[in-house]
C-alpha cells in the first residue's frame, strides 16, 4: 500500500524493558502486529509471530527483529478454530526458547458493509473467529505456561466503543474482546498474570488498504482531533507498556491511541 506504512520509529529510545522475555505475537506479519514485534525485539524479547498465509511479509517482518539481535520464529495458519495448530502456535515458543511471559493477541480482519443486511453468514463467522474465537483459544493454550508476572495484550478498536455502521460484525466483535480482556483480567488476578487490551484508532495497515473502498482511502483518519491516520509504529509503544513492569499495577484495562477520540470506557 501507499505510503507504505511505518512500523518503526527510528527516534525510539529502548531501555531493555523486556529483557529476556519471549513474546507470542498474532497477527504479526504486518501492520500493528510488525510494529509490536519489531519494538519488543528493540526492548528485548525474542518472538513468535503466527500469521495466516502472508509469507513474504512474515519473512521481512523477521529480518527487522533479527536485526535488532533477538530471534523470530514464524508459523502459519488459521488460528480462528480449535485445532492442532493452535496448541502448535504456543508449543513453538516453548520449544524455541523455553519459556512464555507474553501473549499478544492481534489477529485482525475487517469487512465494510453498507447494511446488516449485507453481511452474510461466511463473513460474521470469519470475524468472529479471527478477532474474538483466536483470542479465546490461545489464552487457553497459553495460560498452563505464564508465570506470574506474565501478560496478555488483546487487540481491540476504538470501534468497541464508537460502533460502526458500515462494519457491524467488525465493531461487535471487538466489543466482545474487550469484555474478554476485563472478565480474564479478573479470573487471572490472582494468579500474578495481567491482561490489557489497546483499542486503536484509524491506524495505517494494509488492514485498512484491503477493507475500505478504494474512494475513502484518502480521507481515512482525517476525522480525530489530530487529523490524520496513526501510524503502527505510534501504536506499538502501548504494548510494551503493557507487556513490562511498568504497567505491573495495571490490568482490565484498554488504552485508547485513537489521534485525540474521546470515548467512554
Amino acid at each position: 500500500m501507499e505510503p507504505r506504512p511505518v512500523f518503526d520509529d527510528p527516534h525510539y529510545r529502548p531501555s531493555g524493558k523486556l529483557e529476556g522475555k519471549v513474546a507470542v505475537i498474532t497477527g504479526g506479519d504486518s501492520g500493528i502486529g510488525r510494529a509490536v514485534a519489531v519494538i519488543f525485539a528493540k526492548e528485548g524479547a525474542d518472538v513468535v509471530i503466527a500469521y495466516l498465509d502472508e509469507h513474504a511479509d512474515a519473512e521481512e517482518t523477521k529480518s527487522l527483529v533479527e536485526a535488532h539481535g533477538r530471534r523470530c520464529e514464524l508459523i502459519a495458519g488459521d488460528i480462528g478454530y480449535e485445532t492442532p495448530h493452535t496448541q502448535a502456535v504456543i508449543d513453538l515458543a516453548l520449544e524455541a526458547f523455553g519459556h512464555l511471559d507474553v501473549l499478544v493477541n492481534n489477529a485482525g480482519v475487517k469487512m465494510h458493509k453498507a447494511s446488516l443486511l449485507g453481511v452474510d453468514s461466511a463473513e460474521r463467522a470469519a470475524v468472529f473467529h479471527t478477532l474474538v474465537f483466536s483470542q479465546f483459544i490461545l489464552t487457553q493454550k497459553a495460560l498452563p505456561h505464564l508465570r506470574p508476572g506474565s501478560a496478555i495484550v488483546n487487540t481491540a478498536a476504538a470501534e468497541a466503543y464508537t460502533g460502526a455502521g458500515e462494519a457491524i460484525s467488525y465493531a461487535a466483535a471487538n466489543g466482545a474482546i474487550v469484555s474478554f480482556t476485563r472478565s480474564l483480567a479478573l479470573s487471572l488476578a490472582s494468579h500474578g498474570v495481567r491482561a490489557n487490551a489497546v483499542a486503536p484508532g484509524p491506524i495505517w495497515t494494509p488492514l485498512i488498504d484491503a477493507s475500505l473502498p478504494s474512494e475513502q482511502l484518502g480521507d481515512f483518519g482525517r476525522d480525530v482531533p489530530l487529523g490524520r491516520p496513526g501510524q503502527p509504529a505510534e501504536v506499538a509503544p502501548a504494548y510494551v507498556f503493557l507487556a513490562g513492569r511498568d504497567a505491573s499495577y495495571i490490568t482490565g484495562q484498554v488504552l485508547h491511541v485513537n489521534g485525540g477520540m474521546i470515548v467512554n470506557g
